[in-house]
């Protein structure tokens, strides 16, 4: 009686006992079929090409379902063919159509054999699940073939026929591109992406805009996330940093062209404040492939060494508006001696590589000139009118968080502030002290307010700089980020960043179940999954950490890590049958993909392997199913108490 209000409206939905019963059979019955197969990936740092491929081939397990299925009858060049084909459809069948003879033979095969790994794909799903994921023009007849056996001997001309008039249609092309993303789709049920889209590749956008089709996705954020949400929310140190960022790397495409913001008015400062300057050390980082003439790396450099100063400007005034961030070490500007052309960092004096400073008063070095102004200013309206930015922004937003409980397990980029005695570091902040989970409740909400109330608060987006680099930033978790240091001193030892007492803390296995017992989790059947730090697999360490309890998996996707890797990335995968997790080797390029049947090359090794094979029963999905069930059932005692009438 107390549910009444609530089953009143249910019954608005199911309408009858028949109704009502039918669901509760059909969620018990889902209740039993085997978890869907999560993908999780981090630290993509721009590099689509590789995600994307990554995403199609699903981190090879795709090639493994052709084995699975054909392998006994197939040949491994004929599975490499049918795997790219699966990949990359429009590009191979484009190939195909040159070399192949009997065009129609192929199709009919070809299509044969599609069917058979979609039908094993789609095996652990409900026909309603798969029937959503196909795409309108074609669901019946995919529906059809996927849920007829060719064998039957009343059903086997029906099956065949449908195949030969695909194919005497001029149908063919459209069937293969349409099951192939039917297969890509159902082989990553969800996709998790641990932080940092964004800085270094030249194709965060692009990978944005793959993340928004998808039909299953969540986010943690990044450091370099952040910082793009601070400057989309128009905070001027977070737009300094990401300009200087892609010009660091020569990526100006992903603002021009990528985002719309215009450059011109740096690129017109730059080359009149520095005409007299080399600037050698802002010459950008470039691959051997990339040709760009001399005149526009030097127009480059002026340009990335005027962004640079006036970053360090911004962020010294930011840390003088905020004495409660207590970033006073990090103020460096007035610590330098002009005359002399040396800095004091932390007590000791070094020798500064440059000596051209044409925009600094030696009296208010944190001062922005009149053309420096406007310069930000200008860039800053760019970045709150780009259309496209705020569309990713706010998906980064409705599909992210400071962390996430998915499935027993933790997820998030980096760290999680705590003392050298184990103990969660309390940090002051808004006029909150918080630590641990409340700590990252609270930055998650006031990172939220600082977007979308923007406009209603002076340094409202500050917080978003703060979680970019400061030191108890759970997104960046070092002593400091030491740009400044980088780029003007020659001696090494003040480059260096520390990180914080969490990264050794977690390594133990006692440390981690107590960071999982305090997000609410149960430290026997968990797991903390981050990124954010490259494993050094080249020197032999482990991403298994903590005797299995942390995992970290950024295998250096970023190619300006995988020097340091020795691997290109690693995929962690949940399905039914426990964790595993997938390293791979370098990905060359879509045109040998479709060319010569190449693929990443992925090894596959066990992490973790459950006794009973994991239901969605056993699952975060699953908990909420049962919720609907208990309701449900309460409906149906309803109708047959009289409590509700039947809506006959």
């Amino acid at each position: 009686m107390e549910q009444q209000d609530y089953l009143e409206l249910l019954s608005q939905k199911f309408p009858t006992i028949s109704q009502a019963a039918s669901e509760v059979i059909n969620l018990k019955s889902i209740l039993n079929l085997p978890k869907g197969t999560e993908h999780f990936l981090t630290d993509l740092h721009g590099e689509y090409e590789a995600f994307n491929h990554v995403m199609k081939n699903a981190s090879g397990v795709v090639k493994r379902k052709i084995y699975d299925v054909l392998g006994k009858t197939l040949s491994r060049n004929d599975i490499n063919e049918l795997a790219s084909l699966i990949y990359y459809p429009e590009d191979k069948l484009h190939l195909v159509k040159e070399r192949e003879a009997n065009l129609s033979d192929w199709y009919e095969v070809t299509i044969y054999r599609l069917i058979q790994v979609c039908r094993d794909t789609s095996s652990k799903y409900t026909r309603s699940k798969v029937r959503k994921a196909l795409p309108p023009d074609f669901a019946y007849i995919i529906e059809e073939l996927l849920h007829e056996d060719e064998y039957r001997f009343n059903k086997k001309e029906y099956y065949n026929k449908i195949i030969d008039t695909i194919v005497g249609l001029d149908m063919a092309d459209d069937f293969i591109i349409s099951i192939s993303t039917v297969i890509q789709r159902l082989t990553i049920d969800h996709l998790h992406i641990i932080g940092d889209v964004y800085d270094r590749g030249p194709g965060p956008h692009f990978i944005m805009d793959t993340l928004i089709k998808h039909h299953s996705v969540d986010i943690q954020w990044g450091n370099h996330d952040i910082l793009w949400m601070g400057a989309a929310a128009g905070n001027r140190s977070c737009i300094a940093n990401v300009v200087r960022i892609c010009l660091r790397y020569a990526n100006m495409d992903i603002l021009e062209e990528g985002y719309g913001i215009n450059l011109f008015p740096l690129a017109t400062f730059a080359m009149t404040a520095y005409k007299d300057d080399e600037c050698s050390k802002f010459k950008p980082k470039m691959s051997s492939s990339d040709i760009v003439p001399d005149s526009s790396i030097d127009l480059l450099a002026k340009m990335h060494k005027a962004i640079a100063m006036i970053q360090f400007k911004l962020e010294h005034e930011l840390i003088l508006n905020h004495p409660d961030y207590d970033m006073n070490d990090r103020l460096l500007l007035d610590k330098i001696n002009y005359e002399e052309h040396t800095i004091n960092v932390g007590g000791v004096v070094y020798k500064l590589n440059d000596q051209t400073f044409p925009t600094i008063d030696p009296k208010e070095p944190w001062k922005l000139t009149e053309e420096e102004k406007s310069v930000i200013d200008k860039l800053r309206y760019t970045f709150l009118k780009s259309e496209k930015l705020q569309k990713h922004i706010r998906f980064m937003f409705a599909k992210g968080s400071m962390y996430l409980k998915y499935n027993s397990n933790l997820l998030f980029h980096a760290s999680i502030p705590m003392n050298s005695d184990g103990t969660f570091k309390k940090i002051k902040l808004n006029g909150v002290e918080c630590s641990g989970k409340y700590l990252l409740d609270n930055l998650e909400q006031w990172s939220r307010e600082a977007y979308f109330g923007r406009e209603n608060k002076d340094n409202s987006t500050d917080i978003l700089w703060y979680l970019w680099c400061h030191q108890d930033s759970p997104l960046f978790g070092k002593d400091k980020m030491a740009t400044l240091e980088r780029y003007f001193i020659d001696d090494k030892t003040p480059h260096k960043e520390h990180y914080t007492p969490y990264y050794t803390l977690v390594n133990d296995e006692k440390t981690a179940r107590m960071i999982l017992a305090e997000f609410g989790l149960d430290p026997k059947k968990g797991h903390i999954i981050n990124g954010h730090v490259p494993v050094k697999t080249r020197k032999g360490e482990s991403p298994i950490k903590a005797n299995g309890k942390l995992l970290v998996i950024d295998g250096g996707f970023a190619k300006a890590y995988q020097s340091q890797t020795g691997i290109a990335g690693y995929t962690l995968i949940y399905n039914s049958y426990g964790l595993m997790l997938a390293s791979h080797e370098p990905f060359e390029s879509v045109e040998k993909s479709v060319n010569e049947g190449m693929d990443i090359h992925s090894t596959l090794s066990v992490v973790e392997k459950v006794v009973d094979r994991k239901k969605i029963s056993d699952t975060d999905n699953g908990q909420k199913l049962k919720k609907q069930i208990y309701y449900l059932e309460m409906l149906l005692s309803a109708f047959r108490t009289g409590v509700i009438k039947e809506k006959l």
